[in-house]
Parts: C-alpha cells; structure tokens; sequence
C-alpha cells in the first residue's frame, strides 16, 4: 500500500514540473489588445508583460577555428616532471625496466644533458636497505643499467653530478615521489 502512496505522489509531482515547463503561448496584455508572444525569459511587471530576449548571435565558425589552430598542443614530458632551479626540466620515467631521466629546455623540447651523470637511491621494498643505482649518458638521456624492481611507487633520491672520477661535483638534489 506505501508504495502505491510513493508513487502516486511521485507521478503527481512530475506532472506538476512538466506542466510548469510548456512551450510558448500567446497571452493578452491587460493594457492594449496587442497579443503578445510568451516564452520562458518573460517576466511579469505592474504594468503587464515585459518580454525579453536573452538570445546571442552564433559565433563565427572560423573565427574559432583559427584560434584552434594556433594554439598547437603542449609538448607532454613522459614519466615524472622536475623542474630544475634554472627552469629547465627533467623526466624521469622507468622504461624498460630502468631509470630513465630524460633532459628539456623551458620549452619542453628534448636537450642534451649538462651533467655528466647522476644517481638514483630508493627503498628496497623486499628487504633491508636501499636500492642504488648510476645513470650514464645515453643518448639524450641518462638511463641506469640496474633493472627497478616493481612496485613503482617509492621516494627516489637524486644527484645529478658534474665531472669525471674523484673528481666529480654533486650540482643538483631532487627527493621526488615516483609513481610509474
């Protein structure tokens, strides 16, 4: 029996917002005999009926086409972005198993790298300890030649590192979250 009530009002209450939504009609202004035309931007005033017209002319088409056109899609970073303090960037991403830290301009378009190498630690996930590993130059890029167990979710320590040997400078540090 609640259900029959439940949905007897339920019907009820939807015939009632249908009704309040019909199409225009034509009504008479109490002032003037003039008819005037009804839709649902019209508003009732002291004096009668005030019809009002929210419509906008439809955009140029190619006018927006061009726009498109210009503005050309962003060059996307694969694998984790860092920024650098100079406003370059940097992408580290595991492909192949391996780190991969890949080197852009402020323009993210792929540039030599400016350091000799770096190294990479994070926590060993199946034991005791961190997981170290040294990225050499490669191409465009500095890739490790130990493989990154899974799960790829951990904090990496970064050094990028300039010089040869004994010799060689830490310039830059990152601690990053890696989520590959």
């Amino acid at each position: 029996m609640k259900t029959l009530v439940v949905f007897a009002a339920v019907l009820l209450a939807a015939s009632q917002l249908s009704a309040q939504n019909q199409p225009a009609t034509k009504a008479e202004d109490p002032t003037t005999s003039e008819v005037k035309t009804l839709d649902k931007t019209t508003t009732p005033t002291d004096k009668g009926i005030t019809l009002t017209n929210k419509t906008t002319p439809p955009a140029d088409k190619t006018t927006v086409k061009k726009v498109e056109k210009k503005l050309a899609p962003e060059p996307k970073i694969p694998g984790l972005t860092i920024v650098r303090p100079n406003g370059t960037l940097l992408g580290l991403e595991v492909a192949g198993g391996n780190f991969k830290l890949s080197f852009y301009d402020k323009k993210k378009k792929p540039m030599a790298p400016d350091v000799t190498r770096a190294t990479a630690r994070w926590p060993n996930s199946r034991g005791p300890g961190d997981l170290r590993t040294v990225l050499n130059v490669s191409g465009n890029a500095l890739v490790s030649e130990k493989p990154v167990p899974p799960p790829y979710v951990f904090r990496v320590y970064l050094t990028l590192l300039q010089g040869e040997g004994a010799e060689a400078k830490a310039v830059e540090n990152f601690i990053v979250q890696f989520q590959g």
